[in-house]
């Protein structure tokens, strides 16, 4: 499945990820650091001369928080997962048409449909269905195709000939090239009515039709007429 949606904010949240881990580290880095000074210092004090209470209260406050500032990190980094397409963000796409970023279909009622775009006219196309392990099982070859979207309605027949059983998920891998056989970009997507959102292994997806499709791969919502 592809991963975007208003990549500018899925960057911005994954710089602010990113530079929370790596403020995280630093400061479990001090903490270490910190202990082993403290230690060392507590060891190699002077029997006739130790350390100052006071001192030592206020190295203990020091330590205390930098491990305060840790779990605040750890919060704001739960919280920036919440913002970023969490569950109840989400559950306004229910009963919208949603057009999102995907390769997969699923094969309902001996069909399965494709949207995919091209960037300009190439000179060939070749569309390839690929199963659940990778594995080509269909494909056609197209030449002078033009730029812009196209649709394939593919009815679940195998190049073999064998006809598979509704309820497979399967995948439509796009090449285009050129006439100097440079590579074209292509890109496919599905448009359906989303039935429901739901959190799968921390993620948030969206259900359109018999697909789940992460949130993070939205790139348009309508009204359903």
């Amino acid at each position: 499945m592809a991963d975007a949606v208003s990549s500018a904010a899925a960057a911005a949240g994954a710089s602010v990820s990113d530079k929370l881990n790596s403020s995280r580290g630093r400061l479990a880095d001090s903490e270490e650091t910190f202990l082993r000074l403290l230690t060392t210092q507590l060891k190699n004090q002077d029997p006739l001369s130790p350390l100052d209470s006071n001192e030592f209260t206020a190295q203990i406050v020091q330590m205390t928080g930098v491990e305060q500032q840790l779990m605040t990190n750890d919060l704001l980094a739960m919280l920036v997962g919440m913002n970023d397409g969490g569950l109840a963000g989400s559950v306004n796409l229910i009963g919208k048409t949603v057009t999102a970023e995907t390769d997969d279909a699923v094969l309902t009622d001996g069909a399965a449909n494709w949207t995919y775009e091209i960037d300009r006219s190439a000179t060939n196309v070749k569309l390839e269905v690929l199963n659940s392990q990778g594995v080509s099982i269909w494909s056609r070859a197209d030449a002078s195709v033009a730029g812009g979207e196209h649709t394939l309605d593919w009815d679940g027949v195998t190049t073999t000939g064998q006809q598979l059983p509704d309820g497979g998920t399967y995948t439509l891998k796009v090449t285009a090239t050129g006439s100097g056989g440079e590579t074209i970009n292509a890109s496919t997507r599905t448009t359906g009515v989303a039935t429901g959102v739901q959190t799968i292994d921390g993620q948030t997806v969206v259900s359109i039709g018999k697909l789940k499709i992460p949130v993070s791969s939205v790139i348009g919502v309508a009204s359903t007429l």
